[in-house]
């Protein structure tokens, strides 16, 4: 393998991943992400900034053990009036485990004026002073050359001359920031070539910002023109739009670019099951339209697309999903054709005849109920449910009678305004009448807990499956209140599967309820559960 077609993966995750409006990582949620990555067999991973939060100092005191990674740590060159090993903020980034660091310095004149009101020889001294320092304590040293592109467009000969301070101090990297995102793909492609001209493109990086949505394609750019360091944090994340998403950058490098990396073997197939844990780590909802791994990534919906797949993938598909871990889906709605019910019976592994007559009338049935407001193409598991029942092949693992819920708002003992809701539920489950009370913050979540009261002694299977989304929307507004209601809940369990699920009702409770009742029996009809007799009224 040559060097030159050789891409160095940097993960700054844990560190702009951070700077994200609303995500707030903990230690263990750091010791998490970073497993994972090594696993992956990133080549850098930055854990964070050494003295800027207490978060931070924790991890770097007690990391976990790297098996591929090179784990580095972020900081600033020194400060005006200091030498380098007097230096408070740079000593605490040089005293950490880590043994590589990444420093940012400025390399736009305007910011060196006006930011730090600094003479602009001074400044290149500092950044020479600092990388000079760090490199005789660390193993590696790379310099982050802030706001690069927009320094280069205003005077190019400064901007070079910051990034010839930090190579002649011995940075083993030089990594150009479009720090405000601004840059579009031909401008970074044009100023790395012309970097790349003295510096060559082994000691070169890439560090980009989405605020034109242009992340992903800057960071190609400049690997077009010769960088061979790529920077980028897994989903996107970072402050203002994010930045280059690792998750489309690693499988379009690779599949697309053919550039190698330094990825373990079956790497590439684990990038949908990192994306998704790391939204389950923040607890937020993953982007079906994620490029490569998101849920709609590779599904299809209109009938003579679903033909085209049938015979060849490649008509409607750039890549073949299982290389990334994701999967085909065929969805069924209103626009579906029979091509799209039997690709969707193989899917889930029904053994159907084209002819059987079911088909035709379970397509009608669909086309019925999304008429209704149903909406199949977003909750798979309901479909499959919906077929399967046509067709006989899931059992009724409880029958419910009756469902009941109060909701009360009032000031409780320490005169806090509260809200509590209370479900009462009765259903015929294992040859007998099982009646169970639930509480919970909404009406809900109260349904949910007298479901499960009722239904975990008799079936386990349940004990390991949470709800992880749950929406609501109105799909007649002119009936104000009284409109009718679609509820689409997705669920999860422990193996890792997800599935959606489907009610509508004018009642929200109601729709609520149908949709539980579906993601209940998706469980357990996929765990192998054996159905419990039903009594018979």
């Amino acid at each position: 393998m040559s060097q030159s077609n050789r891409i160095y993966l940097f993960d700054t995750t844990l560190r702009d991943g951070a700077q994200t409006q609303g995500v707030d990582f903990t230690v263990a949620d750091k010791v998490a992400i970073a497993r994972e990555l090594d696993l992956l067999g990133i080549d850098y991973i930055e854990g964070g900034w050494p003295g800027a939060n207490p978060t931070d100092d924790r991890f770097f005191a007690e990391p976990p053990e790297f098996q591929n990674a090179k784990f580095t740590a972020f900081g600033m060159t020194r400060r005006a009036g200091r030498s380098a090993a007097n230096d408070p903020g740079l000593a605490a980034i040089l005293q950490t485990k880590a043994r590589n660091v990444c420093m940012v310095g400025k390399t736009w004149d305007f910011h060196v004026d006006v930011a730090l009101e600094v003479d602009r020889t001074e400044y290149l001294e500092m950044i020479g002073d600092s990388l000079a320092y760090a490199k005789t304590r660390m193993e590696e040293v790379m310099f982050d050359a802030e706001h690069f592109f927009d320094g280069f467009k205003a005077n190019p000969d400064y901007a070079m001359a910051c990034l010839a301070a930090a190579e002649k101090a011995g940075a083993r990297w030089l990594v150009l920031c479009d720090t405000n995102g601004g840059t579009l793909p031909h401008e970074i492609e044009r100023i790395v070539g012309e970097v790349a001209k003295k510096i060559p493109g082994e000691r070169l990086g890439i560090h980009t910002h989405n605020d034109t949505e242009n992340a992903v394609a800057n960071t190609l750019a400049a690997v077009r023109a010769g960088v061979r360091q790529v920077q980028g944090t897994i989903n996107g994340l970072g402050e203002r739009c994010g930045n280059a998403n690792m998750i489309a950058l690693i499988p379009s490098l690779t599949l697309k670019m053919g550039f190698e990396t330094g990825l373990k073997e079956g790497a590439l197939q684990r990038l949908t099951h990192l994306s998704r844990l790391l939204d389950d780590r923040l607890n937020v909802v993953p982007n079906r339209s994620a490029a490569y791994v998101g849920t709609r990534a590779f599904a299809h919906k209109g009938g003579l697309h679903v033909s085209a797949v049938e015979k060849d993938p490649k008509t409607y598909e750039h890549i073949d999903p299982e290389l990334v871990g994701n999967q085909r889906i065929i969805v069924v709605s209103d626009q579906a054709g029979r091509s799209n019910i039997m690709a969707r019976f193989r899917q889930i592994g029904l053994e159907v005849d084209a002819k059987d007559p079911g088909v035709a009338r379970l397509l009608e049935i669909v086309k019925e109920r999304e008429a209704e407001g149903y909406a199949y193409d977003g909750a798979d598991a309901s479909f499959e449910l919906l077929a399967r029942h046509e067709l006989h092949t899931v059992p009724d693992y409880f029958l419910l009678q009756s469902f009941r819920v109060m909701s009360e708002r009032r000031v409780n003992a320490r005169g806090q305004l509260i809200a509590l809701s209370e479900a009462t539920v009765k259903l015929d489950v294992a040859g007998g009448r099982a009646m169970e009370v639930g509480e919970g913050n909404g009406p809900v979540n109260a349904l949910d807990a007298a479901l499960r009261k009722a239904l975990l002694p008799i079936y386990p299977e349940l004990e390991d499956m949470r709800l992880v989304d749950f929406k609501v929307r109105i799909l007649d507004s002119a009936g104000g209140t009284a409109a009718t209601t679609r509820v689409m809940i997705e669920s999860a369990d422990a193996k890792g599967r997800r599935w959606s699920t489907i009610g509508v009702s004018p009642n929200i409770v109601d729709a609520s309820y149908n949709a539980l009742y579906d993601a209940i029996t998706y469980k357990l009809f996929r765990d192998g559960a054996q159905p419990a007799q039903r009594v018979q009224t």
